[in-house]
């Protein structure tokens, strides 16, 4: 097993890493910004460093820094958590390069997969189905693209190829906004990710989003953790998860998890990763792949009993998955909230101290956090402040605990979402399994 990780995150991700870490008797290594020097991780770390000033760009972001700190403290591997350079490749090559274990896929499956284009391409030679669309990267022809456009039928989604977490894509309804809406995209993609290639893809009416949690070790062995429906989302951004999702039968879940399964094995995946697909009219299109953990990986392990942030130590230590696809069984429903910083209308981050905070408790309840009474959050960073996840047999008594635990949480001294949380809690067509991607955003009025 590997002796000593450095947790290359914050929040609440970095303390669920620590702690999976000290289970396995892995010692600790928290690196951090000059904001951060509170934080629960970084307090309970084995050891601590500092990496930079608050901007990610200087501290989170900064390769060199934290291959430093591994060195310093003679660490032998770099958990990345979500976000920041979970999904770079050219970190995780550098990683290994400087001689240390990168808990992650191979630097050039993420690159495959970073790849919107490249990525689609590799699923639809692997035999997984993908949302209609452009063959690979769209020209500068307006004709062409014209073409293009009326061949799948609008409306048409466009979107970078090197896009991730919501951003750099646009929907076109029409071909008047066509060319413009091309130019504009092309020009933020090129901004946000350094790649101004784009690809165009139908854009689907009413889809969910269903996402697919695989694990798989670097011996070629592979398997799936069932589902997870995320289609409670405002922009792209996930609000609440849910395992397995309502409506998909054990059939599907078989038939699309081999799938996926396949797949992993035919691009040499390592790690845990997920699938993420949109669904509709019963059929899935596969739209990208995260080769990480996920915010909501919780939900999966609920379900399924399966500690994933300590299997995917247990792959980069080199060690088989010690289970079979025979082994893996959904039991009951889980339900993720995500608790936010944030102003619960108008989204507008709250960063400040918390006054108070109460854990919510009882069976079947599970509370993901970093937070404490007198902690600051600081307003440089994602605004995530908390996971609250219920598990029970049904659908119904999991809304129903996490119903009661939304009323249990105590957050004072800044702003939350958690009266949003309730209200979606409480909605009729939640409540029925029933919403699609775009529901939230409607019920918004966004």
């Amino acid at each position: 097993m590997l002796r000593k990780v450095v947790i290359a995150n914050r929040g609440e991700i970095a303390l669920r890493i620590l702690r999976a870490c000290r289970e396995l008797g892995i010692g600790t290594v928290a690196v951090h910004s000059t904001a951060d020097r509170q934080q629960t991780h970084v307090l309970l770390a084995d050891e601590s460093v500092c990496i930079g000033p608050p901007p990610s760009n200087a501290s989170y972001l900064n390769m060199p820094a934290i291959i430093s700190a591994a060195e310093v403290t003679d660490a032998v591997a770099i958990h990345p958590g979500y976000g920041f350079l979970a999904e770079n490749a050219d970190f995780a090559e550098s990683v290994e390069q400087s001689g240390f274990t990168f808990i992650g896929p191979r630097p050039e499956t993420i690159r495959l997969m970073g790849d919107k284009i490249s990525a689609k391409n590799a699923m639809l030679e692997a035999g997984v189905p993908c949302v209609p669309g452009s063959d690979g990267a769209i020209g500068r022809d307006t004709d062409d693209n014209m073409a293009l456009a009326r061949d799948i039928g609008f409306p048409v989604m466009i979107k970078a190829a090197g896009g991730g977490g919501g951003r750099g894509m646009r929907v076109i309804h029409d071909e008047e906004s066509l060319e413009e809406s091309i130019a504009l995209t092309r020009q933020e993609a090129d901004a946000a990710f350094g790649d101004a290639t784009l690809y165009m893809e139908k854009y689907l009416a009413g889809p969910r989003h269903i996402e697919f949690q695989v694990l798989a070790d670097e011996h070629g062995n592979c398997i799936h953790l069932g589902e997870r429906d995320c289609s409670m989302q405002r922009r792209h951004q996930k609000v609440i998860e849910e395992s397995p999702a309502p409506g998909i039968t054990a059939e599907q879940r078989a038939e699309m998890g081999a799938v996926c399964v396949r797949a992993c094995q035919e691009i040499g995946y390592r790690g845990a990763g997920t699938m993420e697909f949109l669904y509709e009219n019963g059929e899935f299109f596969f739209i990208e792949m995260n080769t990480r953990i996920q915010v909501e990986h919780p939900v999966t392990e609920a379900v399924t009993g399966i500690d994933l942030v300590r299997a995917q130590m247990q792959v980069a230590a080199g060690e088989k998955l010690p289970w079979t696809q025979d082994d893996i069984e959904i039991r009951g429903h889980s339900i993720e909230c995500r608790v936010n910083a944030e102003d619960p209308e108008k989204f507008i981050p709250s960063p400040g101290t918390v006054t108070q905070w109460h854990q919510p408790g009882g069976p079947g309840v599970r509370v993901d956090s970093h937070l404490y009474s007198g902690y600051t959050v600081p307003p440089y960073y994602d605004s995530l402040i908390a996971k609250l996840i219920t598990h029970a047999e049904t659908r119904k008594m999991a809304l129903a605990r996490m119903r009661n635990t939304l009323s249990e949480v105590v957050i004072e001294g800044i702003r939350t979402n958690v009266p949003l949380l309730q209200d979606l809690c409480n909605d009729t067509k939640f409540s029925e399994g029933a919403v699609e991607i775009h529901y939230l955003e409607k019920r918004l009025g966004l």
